[in-house]
C-alpha cells in the first residue's frame, strides 16, 4: 500500500510540473500584460511539434530540439503580440479571450496542414528513457527528471523577478504602465518582451512532452490549457507561487483520482476550483478586485 501511495504522488508531481510549466507562462502574461491568452496551450502544442521536427533533422539529439524548438514557436508569439495582441490591451477581457481563441483554431489547423490530421510517435529521450527502482517498483526515470526541472524553474522564475534589475522593472511597468512610461521604461517593447517569455515558458513545456505524451496530436494543448487556466484560478490570476502551488494540487488530485477514482477524475478538479472559488474568489494568493 505504502509503494502504490508513493508512486502515485511521484505521478502526481510529475503531471502537476508539466501543468505547472504552461501555467507559469499563462500567470506571468496575465500578471504584466492583463491578458488572459487562450493560446498559450496551442504554444505547448507547437513547441511539441516543432521539438520533434527538429529532432527528426539532427539524428535525435534531443536536447539541441528541445533549444532550438521553443525559440521557432517564440518567433509565433512574437508575432501575435507585436500585431494582434496590442491592439486589444485597451478591450474588455471576452475580447482578448475571442482574439486568442481565434488564434487556437488557426494554430490547430496549421499543425493538420503541415504535420497530417493524424498522430505522431514521440521518441526516447537517451539517459533519461529507462526507469529506476523505487520501494520494490520501477518508476520512469524521464517523469523524476520532470518533478526536478518544476521547481528549478520556479526557483528561475523567482529569482529574475525578484532579484534583478529587469525583474522590478517588470513588477513596476505592470503596476502602474502610466508611471513606468513616463520614467522612460519602453513598456510596449517590454510588454513584448514579457510575452515571448511566457510563450517560450509554454513551448518548453511542449518540447519537454515530447518523450512524456507518448503520441502528438493536433489539439493537444486544448487540454493542458484547461488544467492551466484551473490551477491559475485557484493559485489567484497573475500570482506565480499561487500557479505553481495549484499545478501541485491539482498534479496530485488528478493523479489519486486517476488511480482510486477514475470515474470522477476530472470532476475532483472542478469541484476543488468551485470550492476555492466559494471560499475565496481571488485565488490562494489573488488580490480581491
Amino acid at each position: 500500500m505504502l509503494t502504490s501511495l508513493v508512486h502515485v504522488c511521484l505521478a502526481g508531481l510529475s503531471k502537476g510540473m508539466f501543468i505547472w510549466l504552461v501555467a507559469s507562462g499563462l500567470t506571468l502574461i496575465f500578471g504584466v500584460l492583463g491578458v488572459l491568452n487562450f493560446a498559450h496551450g496551442a504554444f505547448y502544442m507547437l513547441g511539441a511539434y516543432f521539438c520533434y521536427t527538429l529532432l527528426s533533422l539532427m539524428a535525435d539529439n534531443f536536447w539541441l530540439g528541445l533549444i532550438l524548438g521553443p525559440l521557432c514557436v517564440c518567433a509565433v508569439g512574437f508575432v501575435m503580440e507585436r500585431f494582434f495582441l496590442r491592439r486589444v490591451y485597451h478591450l474588455e477581457l471576452p475580447y482578448q479571450l475571442l482574439l486568442t481563441f481565434a488564434f487556437v483554431l488557426i494554430f490547430d489547423d496549421l499543425v493538420k496542414m503541415v504535420w497530417g490530421a493524424g498522430s505522431i510517435g514521440s521518441p526516447s529521450v537517451p539517459g533519461l528513457s529507462g526507469s529506476v527502482p523505487i520501494l520494490g517498483r520501477l518508476f520512469p526515470t524521464y517523469s523524476l527528471f520532470i518533478i526536478l526541472v518544476g521547481p528549478l524553474v520556479a526557483l528561475g522564475l523567482w529569482a529574475m523577478l525578484e532579484r534583478t534589475w529587469a525583474g522590478r522593472i517588470i513588477r513596476a511597468s505592470a503596476s502602474d504602465r502610466e508611471m513606468a512610461s513616463a520614467l522612460g521604461v519602453r513598456v510596449p517593447a517590454l510588454f513584448t518582451a514579457v510575452f515571448v517569455f511566457g510563450t517560450w515558458l509554454g513551448a518548453v513545456g511542449g518540447g519537454l512532452a515530447v518523450p512524456y505524451v507518448g503520441l502528438l496530436t493536433p489539439g493537444m494543448g486544448e487540454s493542458i490549457i484547461i488544467d492551466a487556466f484551473v490551477v491559475a484560478v485557484i493559485g489567484g490570476l497573475g500570482s506565480l507561487k499561487g500557479a505553481f502551488l495549484g499545478a501541485l494540487i491539482i498534479g496530485l488530485l488528478s493523479s489519486f483520482g486517476t488511480s482510486f477514482i477514475p470515474t470522477f477524475d476530472m470532476f475532483l478538479t472542478f469541484i476543488l476550483m468551485a470550492v476555492v472559488l466559494l471560499w475565496r474568489p481571488q485565488g490562494f494568493f489573488g488580490e480581491a478586485a
